[in-house]
């Protein structure tokens, strides 16, 4: 926030007619009337609220149920002081980082200093106390505050709009699968049962259209797979990545027996997370490098961990690679940095992304056009 947005926050606790944003509350803790009566004259200000208490224990118990923007503490009360107080409101998660400031006739002491910094007071000031130093320090925590709690309903309504866009999404990705399969079937019955009504132009555009309602269901499908990485929810549990990997280069190579791909797989390779998920990351990885190697007549890939700022994992082949210039294209929805080359929807990459990011983790990585690319990504210790 800056400076000017702070100020404006301290003129808007004095001034009646400023704009006063969200309800805030402060906390004022005195044991004498006298002082919590002055305290609340020169604190009232609109969209502020105003609790007093008049020992410890009483302000312990607003906190219970209370958000404070600042809690404003005597030192010297009777039973709990302010510093034995200010110590049980740090021990709560709920006011551990509420600022204090701390009223005090002791004097400026380092004795006492020192003991009301170490407890978590945000401010010492000395009684009697200027008024208006009083005013423009308390009214950065109340500016603040508003900001940290407009700041929470934004993300709360942003994150609404991001699952209903979401849900919109997977929702016409569902209901154009069934009329693609349609076309798709209603053409191949054409093509069978029809066949020799049939010209050849009349086949081939029949194809085409088989073709096109099959690659647009790969599409539709792959939108669900992205689709459901964030809204399926996730089980953490130890997973063997080497077992994974291996099993998915299983199913790569039956799919494509003819090719000559080396898998080379670290053994003992373990992560903790979803295993649904982190098998989805690493099937589209090593797709990935299978698919990148295709032009190849004998190709590499290889699965590993490293050690470098913490354990990271990677899929490495040494097939097309691409420019470093576009590596943050790679990871976005629908960009193709090979489109005419090779097959594919954009969409792989974007889903293993969102899969790292739903873990905690990191992805990017590294290659050269002609000389192969290395994918790396971290995840996040269990917790």
């Amino acid at each position: 926030m800056s400076a000017a947005e702070l100020m404006t926050g301290a003129a808007n606790l004095t001034n009646p007619d400023a704009a006063p944003g969200p309800d805030v509350k402060l906390l004022l803790v005195d044991d004498h009337a006298e002082n919590l009566l002055a305290l609340e004259a020169l604190l009232e200000a609109p969209g502020v609220e105003l609790v007093l208490a008049r020992s410890g224990a009483e302000a312990l118990r607003h906190l219970l149920d209370t958000d404070f923007a600042a809690i404003i503490l005597d030192v010297m009360m009777p039973e709990m002081d302010g510093f034995e107080t200010a110590s049980l409101i740090r021990q709560r998660d709920k006011s551990r980082h509420t600022p204090i400031i701390f009223l005090t006739a002791l004097g400026r002491s380092e004795e006492a200093l020192f003991k009301g910094y170490d407890i978590g007071a945000v401010d010492y000031l000395v009684k009697p106390i200027l008024p208006s130093i009083l005013k423009s320090k308390v009214a950065v925590f109340v500016q603040l505050k508003r900001q940290s709690e407009l700041l929470e309903a934004k993300n709360i309504e942003l994150n609404a709009t991001i699952e209903e866009l979401e849900a919109f999404s997977y929702t016409v990705a569902h209901d154009l699968r069934a009329p693609l399969a349609r076309i798709d079937g209603f053409s191949q019955a054409l093509l069978e049962f029809q066949n020799d009504k049939l010209d050849d132009e009349g086949k081939r555009y029949l194809q085409r259209v088989r073709t096109s309602a099959q690659r647009m269901c790969g599409l539709v499908d792959e939108l669900l797979s992205l689709s459901r990485v964030t809204r399926v929810e996730m089980r953490r549990e130890r997973v063997d990545l080497s077992a994974m990997a291996l099993s998915v280069g299983a199913d790569l190579k039956q799919r494509d027996p003819t090719r000559e791909v080396e898998l080379i797989v670290q053994p003992d390779v373990w992560a903790s997370g979803d295993a649904g998920l982190l098998y989805s990351a690493l099937f589209n990885l090593l797709e990935n490098a299978w698919k990148f190697t295709s032009k190849r007549p004998s190709a590499l890939v290889e699965f590993g961990v490293i050690e470098k700022n913490g354990t990271v994992y990677f899929v490495r082949d040494d097939g097309a690679g691409f420019d470093m210039a576009s590596s943050q294209r790679l990871f976005q929805a629908f960009q193709r940095l090979h489109a005419t080359e090779y097959a594919g929807n954009g969409i792989g990459l974007a889903t293993v992304a969102r899969i790292v990011k739903r873990h905690g983790g990191r992805l990017w990585a590294e290659g050269s056009v002609g000389r192969g690319a290395t994918f790396y990504f971290s995840l996040s210790p269990e917790k």
